[in-house]
């Protein structure tokens, strides 16, 4: 057996392209459009003039960012926990929470989904099962039921509202779900849902197996800082700190703990700026409607449409030609379809435009 025999060999998550262009419309990684609360550029300055920033470890536990966040989030400090984005945290609970799946009782999560979630089950060698979407891209709560699907399962994550489509799973649905499986951890990550979507946590207070799990990186305008947080039951969040202390201790460096501490506290920052692109998305509906494509009615900061006529990849072309880059799947089920992210309405009225050009 060689070296290269004994190494282990998965298939990388493939992220949106990041180009070097200028004077490129990027709506293709569901980036905020808006710079950051103001708070956050004030903590910039601050870090400017402060050497023990880059000097000294930070604080372990990122106490300024949870204590803000628990404010925010009316939970105690003890039920939050915060890693270098989303992607960290995680990762960090599927090598917590999925260890124990079998192929008897696998992990369970949407077909079409967040594309991270069966690089993560590989890496860490978790048995797996993608569950169908319904055809009009929606989650059937029945699917996560053992009762009914006659499915076991160690363990249940999907994003709410899911990705790339941008629907919404009902409250109620997700509690379903939630109370139908308590002896496995249900995770709903929930990256996109501060643009009009409910969150899940306040079915915190009634069960002990459900985890929350967001980022600073698409409503805070925070995607270059890697911010990200779990909130569930401190049994929970203190395996998950067990984990992550026995990986690594100072994941998250000062200078993000700083400026998402300042995040975390501009609630009118927040509200305004998810509001706005709200607004900005509906508007964008409308105009998609009227060019006579099809989507799923989004609750996040994109939009996941098809026209009859056209292909995705061919669509996809067509704006890249025009500098203006969105996100094409090339995957069963969802190959016509471009997921475009919320920009300003200047961006976006540029994008209606060149749509109007291309279909003519």
């Amino acid at each position: 057996m060689s070296w290269e025999d004994r190494i282990r060999k998965v298939e990388p998550y493939v992220a949106g392209e990041q180009p070097k262009e200028k004077d490129i419309i990027k709506l293709n990684t569901n980036e905020c459009p808006y710079p950051p609360a103001p708070g956050v550029e004030a903590a910039i300055r601050d870090l400017a003039g402060d050497s023990s920033a880059l000097r000294l470890y930070p604080d372990m536990d990122a106490t300024p960012l949870v204590e803000a966040l628990a404010a925010q989030y009316h939970v105690k400090p003890d039920q939050l926990f915060v890693g270098v984005g989303s992607d960290d945290v995680l990762a960090l609970c599927f090598l917590t929470f999925f260890a124990g799946c079998t192929e008897e009782e696998p992990l369970l999560f949407p077909d079409i989904t967040y594309s991270f979630y069966d690089v993560w089950a590989s890496l860490y060698r978790i048995p797996f099962r993608r569950i169908p979407l319904k055809d009009d891209f929606s989650i059937d709560p029945a699917d996560y039921i053992p009762a009914k699907s006659g499915q076991a399962c160690g363990g249940i994550i999907f994003p709410n509202p899911n990705a790339p489509t941008g629907v919404e799973l009902g409250q109620e649905a997700v509690e379903q779900i939630v109370a139908a499986n308590p002896d496995c951890i249900v995770i709903v990550d929930e990256a996109y849902v501060d643009f009009g979507a409910k969150t899940a946590l306040p079915l915190l207070e009634k069960y002990d197996n459900l985890l929350v799990v967001q980022t600073f990186s698409k409503s805070r305008a925070m995607a270059g800082a890697r911010v990200g947080f779990a909130i569930g039951n401190e049994k929970l969040i203190g395996y998950l700190k067990d984990v992550k202390f026995s990986f690594n201790s100072y994941t998250m460096n000062l200078p993000s703990i700083r400026i998402g501490t300042a995040s975390a506290k501009d609630a009118a920052w927040f509200a305004e700026t998810t509001g706005r692109i709200a607004a900005t998305r509906e508007r964008f509906k409308a105009e998609l409607r009227a060019l006579g494509f099809e989507f799923p009615d989004s609750r996040a900061n994109f939009v996941f449409a098809r026209h009859p006529a056209f292909s995705g990849a061919d669509l996809q072309a067509a704006l890249r030609a025009r500098r203006i880059i969105v996100r094409h799947f090339n995957k069963p089920r969802i190959s016509d379809y471009l997921r475009i992210t919320i920009g300003t309405d200047d961006q976006m009225d540029r994008v209606v435009d060149a749509l109007r050009e291309i279909l003519a």
